[in-house]
């Protein structure tokens, strides 16, 4: 059991920290494509906000692989995962052509959210550079 606790803690960080990593180094390589969306949404400094964006999803997600600093970094990615559904999937505010698609972005910004927060309650688990079981 403890095996597969560890392994599993490892497994699901790598699950969970995947599609952030993709994202932070999509970010990089359409830079200008995301500032353009994020000024497309009407938001202040579109240009900060996507290196901020870049920072928690590739910085963050690495740190929750590697299982340094998991909680701190879980809770950023969970508090820019809820705020990027909202913001970006408003699927209440979206045309009957694209509500049902922004709906399952928010719902999957959702679900993700909840894996962060487990990582937050319960740490990075034994096969982590912090080893907290």
């Amino acid at each position: 059991m403890k095996q597969l606790q560890a392994y599993g803690s490892l497994a699901g960080r790598i699950l969970i920290a995947a599609i952030f990593v993709m994202s932070g180094a999509g970010k990089i390589a359409g830079f200008e494509q995301t500032v353009g969306y994020i000024a497309s949404k009407g938001l202040p400094m579109a240009s900060l906000a996507a290196i901020a964006a870049i920072v928690v999803e590739l910085g963050g997600g690495i740190l929750l692989i590697v299982g340094w600093k998991a909680r701190w970094a879980a809770a950023a990615m969970m508090l820019f995962t809820l705020m990027a559904a909202v913001l970006f999937h408003d699927f209440w505010a979206a045309g009957a052509d694209a509500a049902q698609n922004q709906m399952i972005h928010f719902m999957k910004n959702i679900s993700m959210a909840g894996g962060l927060l487990f990582v937050i309650i319960h740490g990075s688990g034994a096969l982590s550079l912090e080893k907290n079981a």
